[in-house]
């Protein structure tokens, strides 16, 4: 495992020396987000009994921060690596394909939990939020950023270039994340848009983890959380066969 544990560090360094750009600025993203729901809505919706839409959606907010930014960071590092044509130094040492896809997908689970847990904290100077079922919320939010890793290594091995990887998170992960539940319950909607929510693995996790602060969600967590086991698998099994092939990556 010297190979993986040299990996991991590279990629947790790369993104902490520019921690003010890889960290910061998403986290004061979500908060302006935040800040701007918060002002035109509080007092007006109330989602769960009980529940502010504050705080409902602080959760939903940390989580979106964490998938997208999981998913940026295997990508983006992937796609510079493949353009600058350093990554035949990964290539050529004797790294097993398992290594390589496991070091990249903790890479991007501890920079997307840094972020999503910066949104949180920073968050509760505005309203507590109460954590009733911690282990189900980190058990989402790391599957959720192992997904979103996988994913990113799909798409960085996938693309050519920085336009294509900009359209794959423009026209999927954006609008994914957006329609997740993150802004709202999908029982607030018309039943056609709720079945449409259904197809939405986004969905699973934002409702599964907030499940873990409220202890209340618009599906049980533990279908929630099978569906995102699921959805792991099957993209880990995909990026492990593109690795394990060196489909464009190994020119």
């Amino acid at each position: 495992m010297t190979g993986f544990r040299t990996l991991l560090y590279k990629e947790l360094l790369r993104f902490w020396k520019v921690g003010f750009q890889t960290l910061a600025a998403p986290i004061l993203t979500a908060l302006l987000y935040l800040l701007v729901f918060t002002h035109v809505l509080e007092g007006r919706v109330e989602v769960f009994p009980g529940v502010g839409y504050t705080a409902f959606l602080i959760p939903g907010l940390a989580m979106m921060s964490l998938l997208q930014n999981a998913f940026s960071n295997s990508s983006s590092s992937l796609i510079q690596s493949k353009i600058t044509g350093n990554i035949i130094f990964m290539l050529l040492p004797p790294l097993s394909h398992a290594e390589f896809y496991w070091a990249f997908i903790a890479a991007a689970v501890v920079r997307g939990v840094a972020v999503g847990t910066g949104v949180f904290v920073a968050a509760l100077v505005l309203v507590d939020v109460p954590l009733v079922h911690p282990l189900w919320a980190l058990a989402f939010a790391v599957a959720g950023g192992g997904i979103l890793g996988a994913l990113g290594l799909v798409a960085g091995i996938w693309a050519d270039k920085f336009d294509q990887l900009a359209a794959f998170q423009n026209f999927v992960i954006v609008p994914l994340t957006f329609l997740s539940g993150v802004f709202y319950s999908i029982h607030s909607l018309p039943p056609f848009w709720q079945r449409v929510s259904h197809l939405n693995p986004f969905f699973y996790m934002i409702d599964g983890f907030r499940y873990g602060f409220f202890g209340v969600s618009d599906i049980a967590p533990t279908t929630s959380f099978v569906i995102v086991a699921g959805c792991f698998v099957v993209l880990s099994a995909i990026a492990l066969s593109m690795i394990r092939r060196g489909w464009k990556l190994r020119g």
